[in-house]
């Protein structure tokens, strides 16, 4: 009797043992449990993802025809335009207040102010406030920040836009003087 006991007690124990962990409840997943849940999910599907269905990172980013593009551009700034399309594009704006420098509140309200006007223009971008006086345009659509520049540069809130490593004056700039 004593064998039999013994043996059911170790069938018990390897049972557990060998028992994984419970899962977690849908009520305690967080957004990373969910991201690889869904990439699980897309992994063991038959059938592939349509192509708008993927995300950004996955569709396949349309061919550059450089003989194309060159009939197409009239200036370096066309070219840099029509190469950028459907691509992210950063752009950094610095801002003045009266030809002062701007404090952040000043710069957090022009930002929103900015990123309103170029929406309602069905330009899509994201913008962030990096310093007290410069704010950082995310656009989506890369040959779209071109025409946000040649907007920004019009108010007198604009001291200077820098796309691509180029740097435009706003209607606010002015030289600064320095004294020996």
């Amino acid at each position: 009797m004593n064998q039999a006991q013994y043996l059911l007690v170790l069938l018990v124990f390897s049972t557990l043992a060998s028992c994984s962990k419970p899962k977690k409840d849908v009520r305690d997943f967080s957004d990373a449990d969910f991201e690889r849940l869904l990439d699980e999910w897309e992994e063991n599907d038959e059938e592939p993802l349509e192509e708008d269905e993927k995300p950004d990172h996955l569709k396949p980013r349309p061919g550059i025809n450089i003989e194309e593009l060159k009939k197409q551009a009239k200036n370096p700034d066309d070219l840099l335009r029509l190469s950028k399309k459907s691509q992210p594009v950063m752009m950094f704006v610095s801002v003045v207040d009266n030809g002062k420098k701007a404090t952040r509140p000043f710069t957090e309200k022009m930002s929103d102010i900015w990123q309103s006007q170029l929406f309602n223009n069905h330009i899509d971008l994201q913008t962030y406030v990096v310093e007290d006086d410069r704010i950082l345009f995310m656009f989506k659509d890369g040959s779209r920040a071109w025409e946000g520049r040649d907007f920004l540069i019009k108010h007198k809130e604009c001291k200077e836009v820098t796309l691509e490593g180029q740097t435009t004056n706003g209607a606010g700039f002015t030289e600064e003087k320095t004294e020996l």
